[in-house]
């Protein structure tokens, strides 16, 4: 906690600077430093806790992230992409990513997008979503650029969601690399991502298994 006590001191010294100031400068006995006028003191929030999504459609999943800043939350959309020809019979779909997204990401997709076509395959035979349809799948704030292998399982469960046109629970985050096979792999940044997890009112965070002892040393 010493590096949270010390951000809370600098801002504290800040405000301070800044109500001497306006004393000596606006001839005034009393500042008043309120939520409605925190941000003046102190600027804008770094990190905020607004979700794009209260309830996540079928092909939306929330995943945790990892930057210099600490945590953070970002969320994978798919959805069905509408072509003007129609696909042959016998031809396969696609997948197209949007989003700023790194080369390691772009292979998470791939190998997310071959396990998840054969998941659904094993659990309804005659659901042929992901293998007839062009999918779009984009992580949002496209700005920002985005890589890593981390997103691999909030991928899968985003496309088999939208396979299946089930939605998951709004209040579920996850961060896990995905193996061709399915293996969840372990991923850095566990206390980081838990931070921005809580952050965001997520109440149930999905780990890879060799994760477990960074979240038991995690404090309670």
């Amino acid at each position: 906690y010493e590096g949270i006590c010390s951000n809370l001191q600098k801002h504290i010294e800040k405000i301070i600077r800044k109500v001497a100031f306006k004393i000596v400068e606006d001839q005034v006995e009393f500042v008043d430093v309120n939520l409605d006028n925190l941000i003046d003191f102190v600027g804008k929030p770094v990190f905020t806790h607004d979700r794009m999504y209260d309830i996540t459609p079928p092909g939306v999943v929330m995943g945790l992230a990892w930057t210099s800043m600490g945590g953070s939350t970002l969320f994978i959309e798919t959805t069905k992409k509408v072509v003007k020809t129609p696909l042959k019979e016998d031809s396969l779909g696609s997948i197209e990513c949007t989003g700023h997204l790194g080369d390691v990401m772009k292979e998470s997709v791939q190998i997310a997008m071959t396990f998840s076509r054969n998941f659904v395959n094993q659990i309804d035979y005659n659901n042929s979503f992901l293998e007839k349809n062009h999918i779009h799948l984009h992580v949002p704030e496209g700005a920002t650029p985005k890589d890593g292998p981390s997103a691999g399982c909030t991928i899968v469960t985003a496309l088999v969601s939208l396979a299946l046109n089930r939605k998951t629970r709004q209040n579920l985050a996850m961060t896990g690399e995905i193996s061709l096979k399915g293996k969840i792999l372990p991923v850095g940044g566990i206390k980081e991502k838990i931070i921005a997890a809580r952050r965001s009112g997520v109440e149930c965070v999905i780990l890879p298994e060799e994760n477990r002892k960074d979240y038991d040393d995690l404090p309670k």
